[in-house]
């Protein structure tokens, strides 16, 4: 980062810039969800199992590329690699808009992802830039929040477009988009490339890709074709044979997707492996909670976001208010904490939830518990292993 801070109006309208790429990629994601039950019916009734996939290829590329794009960006410049992820994920957004079948957003998707690849690392790389190193912490967990944020408004977005028209969940990105490549190719700063450096393990980021979807595909479909069906087995044969592939890889390969021996610091390890966990029970929980409202309640699209919204409205606001409670009990208690009080959310929707809708005593308190479980855990996670 330079040493000279940039002047002020300069830096504010960069953080703004940023955090709009950040928003928009963080509320696809949250406004996809609220769309499956409408995507099934615009497709001719899709199955849940192969719309899972316009779910699982945005996952599945986002994780592979992530390390890969930021360090191709680290070599060429993260301001460029900020504009192309926006970009890309801006023509991306039109393209699933436009889509004829499931088929095509899949695909759709899986662009996006590659968008949002590059996006999220020059992200957090250029908003570092423009802080002052004694700031930095409070920076990353700001960040972080933002996410949460865009988890509030998600589900109410998506329920409004998706009244209008499904396609305009992916719409709503295209001019926040625009304005953020026209605005940030004027005043965002940029970081010295660092060229010198080994080129990014490319293989390496195929074979995890590989490895993700074969086991994404054994687990939808084991159900219907069944555990031991050669189309289960031998994708998940494939799994391990592309995991080993993808170890090794990464245990010789001077520039690796995950780099191994930062899984020996036992903090960065410890929180890697807690977010891993927290994030697969947190994208469940917020699939499962739109079905149920939309499939076994009867919600309309506009009700289930309204319904949703109250948790992941408390999310950015613990986030940042959280810090006190991290420095007075340390970071590990405070993310137990937060997965101690998701965990009880869950249990309290099993224990409570039936199928006639009584939203105020069944589903509004695990939603608002969930959410503060998650403002707890996930920033902090996050914070903690960025750090």
């Amino acid at each position: 980062a330079p040493s000279a801070s940039p002047p002020a109006a300069a830096s504010r309208a960069s953080v703004w810039i940023i955090a709009a790429g950040v928003f928009v990629v963080n509320l696809d994601l949250f406004i996809v969800n609220v769309a499956v039950p409408a995507l099934g019916d615009a497709f001719d009734g899709s199955s849940l199992s192969s719309l899972s996939w316009v779910l699982n290829a945005y996952a599945i590329v986002f994780a592979a590329l992530l390390v890969v794009a930021g360090r191709l960006a680290d070599r060429y410049g993260h301001r460029r690699g900020f504009l192309l992820g926006l970009a890309v994920f801006t023509v991306a957004s039109a393209l699933c808009a436009v889509a004829p079948g499931v088929g095509w957003l899949v695909a759709a998707r899986a662009l996006q992802a590659a968008g949002a690849a590059a996006l999220m690392p020059t992200s957090l790389a250029l908003l570092l830039v423009n802080t002052p190193v004694e700031r930095r912490p409070r920076a990353i967990r700001s960040w972080a929040a933002i996410g949460g944020i865009a988890a509030g408004l998600g589900p109410v977005v998506g329920g409004v477009l998706v009244e209008a028209d499904w396609r305009w969940v992916f719409l709503v990105n295209v001019p926040v988009g625009l304005v953020g490549l026209l605005a940030g190719a004027r005043l965002l700063p940029d970081s010295r490339p660092h060229r010198e450096g080994p080129f990014p393990d490319l293989v390496g980021a195929v074979l995890l890709t590989l490895a993700i979807a074969a086991l994404a595909l054994a687990l939808v479909k084991a159900d219907s074709w069944g555990w031991s069906s050669p189309g289960v087995l031998v994708p998940l044969i494939a799994t391990a044979v592309l995991a080993a592939g993808f170890w090794m890889r990464s245990a010789r390969h001077p520039a690796p997707v995950v780099e191994l021996p930062m899984l020996r610091s036992r903090v960065f390890a410890t929180a890697t492996l807690a977010a891993l966990l927290f994030t697969v029970a947190f994208a469940a929980m917020l699939l499962t909670s739109v079905l149920w409202c939309q499939q076994v309640w009867g919600y309309s699209a506009i009700r289930t976001g309204l319904a949703i919204a109250p948790g992941p409205l408390v999310v950015p606001v613990l986030a940042v208010l959280s810090g006190p409670l991290v420095r007075r009990i340390g970071a590990g208690r405070t993310a137990a904490l937060g997965c101690l009080l998701f965990g009880f959310g869950l249990a309290w929707w099993a224990v409570a939830l039936d199928t006639a809708p009584h939203y105020a005593s069944s589903f509004l308190p695990g939603m608002m518990v969930t959410g503060i479980g998650v403002g707890l855990a996930l920033p902090t996670l996050v914070g903690v292993a960025a750090a």
